[in-house]
């Protein structure tokens, strides 16, 4: 590869970047995100007379899942949509659940359906994602989603991966003929990320637990993405000097502290830009939910 765009591990940060070797600010980004969320929800409300509708399903009382769904519901709000959680008791039956995704399904006002994970263990997930209609499916999750985001075409696409892909580009660093590998192949990240790598023209390789030689594979990373959900497994070593890392994990170290899948401090003394954990991917997660919401709604009445 020549020249200084066409490597992620060289060549200058674009004007008005965060400078190398700098941690990507996830709640800065994600600030800007729902500002632009914000203004397109005043276009939509303006043109259609309406807010964009989010739908949110908890099923049970997981406690993570309470403050993640409370907090998708409030964010909507806050940027002007119609934000609303359906809280369910955890013995609700797969029959009654189904009947209200299809409920929603046909509510006009309704333009995104999320119903959290995990369900509890006598509720099929599969069945329950594809019960949500592909169109409202703003986690990405549904097969045709997936499948459309596979065959290069337009699509809801998961929200963490989403996030990351903006978080790529607030380095200024393009993506074309870049070398890329993302650690995990879950479908809810490791894969559709694979995918939005592979339309951004980077050379990818998706490796996991079982890979053979996983640090060294790693190394040959201009764009590292690592989301397995072991606490600190990329060590500073396996970085290759100047690559940008993702780190998309969120652990608890034996002491209780937050951390991510990578050895952040000793990360940072290779890689020229990186996501703290707190405070990187998370963040954006969200904000891509709002602008995914915002999309669909903008879809649906073109559609319509």
């Amino acid at each position: 590869m020549s020249g200084s765009q066409s490597s992620l591990g060289g060549g200058a940060p674009a004007s008005g970047v965060t400078p190398p070797n700098s941690l990507l600010d996830g709640k800065a980004l994600a600030q800007k995100v729902r500002d632009e969320v914000r203004e397109d929800v005043a276009r939509f409300v303006a043109k259609h007379g309406r807010p964009p509708g989010l739908d949110v399903i908890l099923v049970g009382e997981d406690a993570a899942s309470v403050v993640y769904t409370r907090n998708k519901e409030k964010a909507s709000n806050e940027v002007g949509m119609r934000g609303r959680l359906h809280r369910l008791p955890a013995e609700t039956s797969e029959a009654e659940l189904l009947d209200r995704i299809a409920a929603l399904n046909a509510d006009e006002t309704v333009d995104g359906i999320l119903v959290q994970l995990p369900l509890p263990k006598h509720i099929r997930e599969d069945l329950v994602i594809e019960a949500v209609s592909p169109a409202k499916d703003v986690d990405g999750f549904h097969p045709i989603n997936a499948g459309r985001l596979a065959t290069g075409k337009a699509s809801l696409v998961p929200c963490t991966p989403t996030g990351c892909m903006r978080l790529i580009a607030e380095t200024g660093r393009s993506l074309e003929g870049a070398r890329a590998v993302v650690v995990g192949r879950s479908n809810i990240v490791g894969k559709p990320m694979a995918m939005l790598l592979l339309g951004a023209n980077a050379t990818v390789t998706m490796a996991h637990s079982r890979t053979k030689d996983l640090p060294a594979v790693c190394r040959e990373a201009d764009v590292l993405v690592v989301a397995v959900g072991r606490a600190r497994m990329v060590k500073g070593d396996w970085i290759k000097e100047g690559a940008v890392v993702i780190d998309v994990g969120m652990n608890r170290d034996e002491s209780g502290k937050l951390c991510g899948d990578v050895d952040t401090e000793s990360a940072r003394t290779r890689a020229s830009f990186i996501t703290p954990v707190p405070g990187g991917v998370g963040p954006m997660t969200i904000a891509c939910l709002l602008q995914n919401t915002a999309r669909a709604a903008w879809a649906r009445v073109a559609g319509g």
